[in-house]
């Protein structure tokens, strides 16, 4: 069926949106009709048959569970209706429209959304109904792979990949939440990637190893003579973005301080650089990570919670790789034709063993230490298929030489000691001893300031 055959029911409490829906669709469908009431549905499935159905997922209803578009959802697959159902949210109902999916919706829209996707969308929907298709699985973005490098085939990285697809064509802020080495930055890039300003610049800074009287200079610019050492005038990264995407990770680690003048930026959307009063526009597409509890951290007066609604329009949170099942064996396979590649080695595959060991194995260092797992075993090995004894865990991850998970100290003593020999065995190099470690040189920094090293 085309769209110029469609019969569409809209049912949104927005008199906007159902007035704007009708106007878009009244010369693209055969016929289109708009409720204000979802309690009205019953009765307009039985005086007719719709193709598609357009359900918001709020209502200012006598429901009030919190969810009334599910519970509406629901009340379809009763009332025995055949239509395909596309969920209308808002940013902040992702995770609920997502949900949806499960349910049985066959998509959703992200209001506000471009005319043009929405059409698309509804097309694509009559052309699932009439083949039949009724699986409403999550769909994996390029084979289950991300950019070529975020890789993942469980159902929470497809529910992560779905939400990708949805909101990177948006403006809004997104707040990537994930332990260290779960490719938080990586998503960012996916993001930026599948935007609308994937040709405009992609810029990453790590604020947390930002000084106090660096963050200004840095993110903002500054004027010539501004400082002592500004001997000419400077770019911030704010401005170095524009058009594009601005990437802050570890937010979690800026000061009050800082949070104040970033909150500032962006409640203005403008910059002024340090030496100046002027104040400069920007147009820039905020994306931010963190491996710390930001609502936490609200409640201990160390975040500042207004902040938190500037930089967490949507949130993804990115499950640890323990959590990911089948991903493991996927991504360790993915990482052995990279290393033997760079490295000229015949490593084809990994053992039975191997692949059981890998398995079982916790991760607490994510993906970052499943990479630099398999980087070793490929260097060290001498046969083409991979056994269990070539696979060594990071030290500094593993719990295996710790005499007293609860003894606090043994644990800081592992930790130093790893530190000081991997150092020392890279003669001092941090970067090397970093990568060694399968930590990024920020976190390492970071470890070397708590023990005094």
């Amino acid at each position: 069926m085309t769209l110029k055959n469609a019969s569409i029911l809209v049912v949104d409490d927005d008199l906007d949106v159902l007035t704007a829906v009708r106007l878009l669709l009244k010369t693209e469908a055969a016929n289109v009709v708009i409720e204000k009431n979802p309690e009205n549905i019953r009765s307009l499935l039985s005086k007719q048959d719709f193709d598609i159905i357009l359900l918001d997922m709020n209502f200012n209803s006598s429901i009030n569970t919190g969810n009334e578009g599910l519970f509406w959802l629901k009340k379809l697959k009763e009332f025995g209706s055949k239509a395909a159902v596309i969920m209308i949210t808002a940013y902040g109902d992702i995770d609920l429209a997502v949900r949806s999916l499960k349910e049985g919706a066959r998509d959703f829209v992200v209001k506000p959304w471009h005319n043009e996707k929405l059409i698309g969308t509804i097309k694509e929907a009559l052309k699932q109904k009439d083949s039949g298709k009724t699986d409403t699985g999550y769909v994996s973005v390029e084979n289950s792979i991300i950019g070529k490098e975020f890789i993942g085939e469980s159902e929470v990285m497809q529910e992560i990949f779905y939400k990708i697809e949805k909101i990177a064509p948006t403006d809004a802020n997104i707040l990537i939440l994930g332990e260290n080495g779960t490719g938080k930055d990586l998503i960012a890039k996916a993001i930026h990637q599948q935007s609308l300003r994937a040709s405009k610049p992609f810029i990453k800074v790590d604020v947390g190893a930002l000084t106090e009287t660096l963050f200004e200079s840095e993110l903002f610019g500054h004027k010539k003579g501004a400082f002592t050492d500004a001997r000419e005038d400077r770019l911030g990264l704010f401005e170095t973005a524009s058009g594009g995407t601005l990437f802050l990770d570890e937010i979690g680690n800026i000061s009050l301080h800082q949070q104040a003048k970033l909150l500032s930026v962006l409640q203005n959307r403008t910059i002024t650089k340090l030496g100046s009063n002027q104040p400069i526009p920007i147009d820039i597409r905020l994306i931010c990570a963190t491996n710390m509890p930001l609502t936490e951290l609200a409640n201990e007066s160390r975040f500042r919670k207004d902040l938190i609604y500037r930089i967490n329009t949507v949130e993804i949170m990115v499950p640890p790789l323990r959590k990911r099942g089948n991903d493991i064996p996927l991504l360790a396979n993915h990482f052995l034709k990279i290393y033997s590649k760079k490295y000229l080695k015949n490593s084809s595959e990994f053992d039975e063993k191997a692949l059981e060991k890998l398995c079982h194995y916790h991760f607490p260092g994510n993906v970052r230490e499943l990479q630099y797992t398999v980087e070793r075993a490929v260097i060290m090995a001498d046969q083409e298929v991979l056994q269990s004894q070539d696979l060594i865990f990071s030290p500094i991850e593993s719990p295996s030489n710790i005499q007293d998970e609860n003894d606090e100290h043994n644990l800081s003593m592992v930790e130093k000691n790893t530190i000081l020999k991997v150092i020392e065995k890279n003669n001092g190099n941090i970067s090397k001893a970093a990568k060694e470690l399968g930590l990024t040189r920020t976190a390492l920094y970071r470890r070397l300031s708590k023990y005094d090293i």
